[in-house]
């Protein structure tokens, strides 16, 4: 494997890109949750250098999470205060700690692979179908909000674009095909492949404000407004810089309301971020895996750094971490570099980002959303046979009409149902109207035999015909549950004796004390 310094060029160039993806959307998240709109500036900054130094992951870039926006908004307005609400946060830092520490990161080795499929592709189509208005010019939504049910205007998504064609504005509409053309020729042109140095969504970037200045400069009715650029808040002096911090208010440790909101975030912060983790991995070109309990103490250290400066709670976050492996981010040094560049933004140039318009920005998440949502990947579900492609599908359909969480936990239910349904079928199972008196019946157990396969063997047992001969084989078999022996014990002693049934077992491990059963049966 390649060390760190082979990927140090393209890290860095992956790092820009996953900036400017990064700041409409931590100011976005920060005003669609109700925060400061630097509360989500500074999420993003702890969570690419801290978080990305001390996380096991190599691709995963953290910060504000739009999952959380509606749990924020909730709790700031319920505890009454920003400060109360920090306290929140810290303590969620903590309890994500104590989480890493016991271990419970390991659940994500339970989550299906249909299912992480299905919500990387969903969260593609959100992008491309969020963005949509934006690349248009109609920037009513929030760049953070990716729920249906949009939080700022109360339609939803397929409702904000038929309102974003009536609203649409000409030079939005041509930077957004400029830095399309611009994108794609550097995906697509071999001698733009070559040029390292430079990505392409920053050539993107730099023509659509060089495009916006001309409009600007010419009197032009092209020209994009301010409300339609990045906002970023400017500071005048440095004490006013410093004024933008908030703290906690430690007094209001012994409320209950806040340990209530610390455990709430707590949970489905560490839920995101395993997911977002899986998902990370499956993508990873290299192929590492994480330490999903390293990482939340990585995630729980962030927070409360976050939490004690005046930060929005933090996760692991897919449309960053796409961002970043499609761009040719390979290690940690590319999570880290975007950190540094929103904390150097935000300090040296915040007047000249606030010249950038929202869509250009939309033209590089157009381009990440189809990535993660091309044919080619509903084509590859599709091969892989039904029982894998039905979970994707709804998967795709139940995060795109809900939101990410219960959208992955419908199509875990669905995944879960066809697991149990392969597991409930055995490979042999007994058909009367096939059967030739005085055969031999074989049933050969799988290598392991849960409570799930129980049904099915009382089934097949009680279909077998009287004075039959049957071969119970257990040769291949690792272990079977308590109750399908103490069944198959049951059907020795009394069926197989009611319906003159020889029973001959093979396999069957001592511990299973199958000799007490064994009286007229003859066992090999």
């Amino acid at each position: 494997m390649k060390s760190y310094s082979s990927y140090f060029k393209t890290d860095i160039q992956a790092g820009l890109v996953v900036f400017l993806v990064a700041l409409p959307l931590c100011l976005g998240i920060a005003l669609a949750s109700g925060a400061p709109l630097f509360a989500g500036i500074i999420s993003g900054v702890i969570g690419g250098i801290i978080v990305g130094v001390m996380s096991g992951s190599q691709l995963s870039v953290s910060g504000p999470a739009a999952g959380l926006t509606a749990i924020v908004l909730a709790a700031i307005m319920s505890l009454g205060s920003y400060e109360t609400f920090l306290l929140a946060v810290v303590l969620a830092g903590g309890i994500q700690i104590l989480l890493g520490l016991a271990k419970a990161g390991t659940i994500s080795n339970y989550f299906p692979s249909n299912v992480i499929e299905g919500m990387l592709t969903a969260i593609g189509v959100i992008i491309i179908l969020k963005q949509l208005p934006h690349a248009i010019g109609y920037d009513v939504d929030n760049e953070g909000d990716f729920f249906f049910i949009e939080t700022g205007t109360g339609h939803n998504t397929f409702s904000a674009i038929v309102d974003a064609i009536n609203y649409s504005h000409p030079g939005a509409i041509i930077i957004t095909l400029v830095s399309l053309a611009i994108l794609i020729a550097f995906n697509k042109l071999d001698f733009l492949k070559k040029i390292k140095v430079v990505p392409g969504a920053l050539v993107a970037v730099v023509v659509g404000v060089i495009l916006n200045e001309l409009f600007k400069s010419s009197g032009s009715t092209l020209a994009i407004s301010q409300e339609h650029l990045v906002n970023l808040p400017v500071a005048d002096s440095f004490d006013s810089f410093l004024g933008q911090f908030t703290f906690p208010d430690y007094t209001a440790f012994a409320n209950i309301n806040v340990w209530i909101v610390a455990i709430t975030i707590a949970v489905v912060a560490s839920i995101e971020t395993l997911l977002c983790i899986e998902a990370s991995d499956k993508m990873d070109p290299l192929k590492r895996y994480t330490n999903t309990n390293k990482e939340l103490v990585a995630q729980g250290t962030g927070n409360i750094l976050s939490g004690l400066i005046g930060g929005l709670p933090m996760t692991s976050v897919i449309v960053r971490t796409s961002a970043n492996i499609n761009s040719g981010g390979r290690t940690k040094i590319a999570t880290i570099t975007h950190g540094v560049f929103l904390l150097l933004a935000v300090i040296t140039i915040p007047f000249i980002l606030n010249k950038i318009p929202l869509a250009c920005l939309a033209a590089i998440l157009l381009m990440i959303g189809y990535k993660l949502a091309s044919p080619a990947v509903f084509k590859h579900m599709w091969t892989t046979g039904k029982y894998q492609f039905i979970p994707f599908i709804i998967t795709v359909v139940a995060v795109v009409l809900t939101d990410l969480l219960k959208g992955v936990a419908i199509g875990l239910v669905v995944s879960v149902f066809f697991i149990l349904r392969a597991n409930l079928k055995l490979a042999y199972f007994f058909k009367k109207d096939d059967y030739q008196e005085g055969e031999l019946i074989v049933i050969h157990l799988a290598q392991e035999v849960s409570f799930l396969n129980k049904a099915a063997i009382k089934q097949t047992l009680s279909h077998l015909p009287e004075n039959s001969k049957l071969l119970l084989d257990a040769t291949d078999t690792f272990y079977i549950d308590h109750d399908v022996v103490q069944l198959i014990r049951d059907f020795i002693m009394v069926t197989s004796k009611e319906k003159n049934i020889t029973v001959t077992l093979k396999g069957f491990k001592e511990e299973y004390r199958m000799e007490n059963a064994i009286q007229h049966v003859t066992s090999k």
